[in-house]
């Protein structure tokens, strides 16, 4: 199978299983990554800042980017299409259906099951990228080499000071500027980045 339509099949099935809106894609990202290697999770950490920090849903975004990454302008629009497709067709198959739909008993059970795991599934794909962008690439590696430097000598080596710095800004702007716009906080995470060079 080539790329493009292995593209499309694999966006197709995130957009019929990423039940929980955008976040719920990045599990789904993640294994691409690791099973086909289109990206890596630095560059999966670089697409949710750019997807967040861009108009219009942050899964729709990151189909397209992987998409056009993968296989072009044809596979950015290929994969936008096939994330949005399972939707749109599953709407119009029940849409006359849909106040029974959604108050039947066995529906409201499938849900109540599938929101702890969605958050399992988020939470642990969010601690890759947490990581990715918190420490240095190949960081993990340092330790099973065992390498004589120390705890100190560990953390200069493997911790990205600079972000955690910059993180650590964000959060206190967040928690003490009561009404503090996002657009603020990307513009400053923005800015930060380019000064802090990372």
């Amino acid at each position: 199978m080539s790329n493009f339509w292995l593209l499309l099949t694999e966006f197709f099935k995130t957009g019929l299983f990423a039940v929980g809106g955008g976040l719920a894609t990045i599990p789904f990202l993640r294994e691409m990554s690791a099973e086909y290697g289109w990206f890596t999770v630095e560059t999966l950490s670089t697409m949710i800042a750019v997807s967040e920090s861009t108009p219009g849903p942050i899964g729709v975004n990151m189909a397209t980017y992987v998409g056009y990454m993968t296989a072009g302008p044809a596979g950015g629009i290929g994969a936008t299409l096939s994330l949005v497709a399972p939707s749109v067709i599953i709407i119009c198959i029940i849409a006359n259906y849909l106040q029974k739909f959604k108050e039947a008993k066995a529906v409201k059970m499938i849900f109540a099951g599938l929101k702890p795991a969605v958050v399992g599934f988020v939470m642990a794909a969010c601690l890759d990228i947490f990581i990715s962008a918190l420490l240095y690439k190949n960081s993990f590696d340092r330790i099973w080499q065992q390498k004589d430097t120390g705890v100190l000598g560990y953390a200069a080596e493997s911790v990205n000071w600079k972000a955690i710095l910059l993180l650590a800004v964000l959060f206190g702007m967040q928690k003490g500027i009561k009404k503090l716009h996002p657009i603020v906080l990307i513009l400053v995470s923005a800015a930060g980045g380019i000064l802090l060079g990372l």
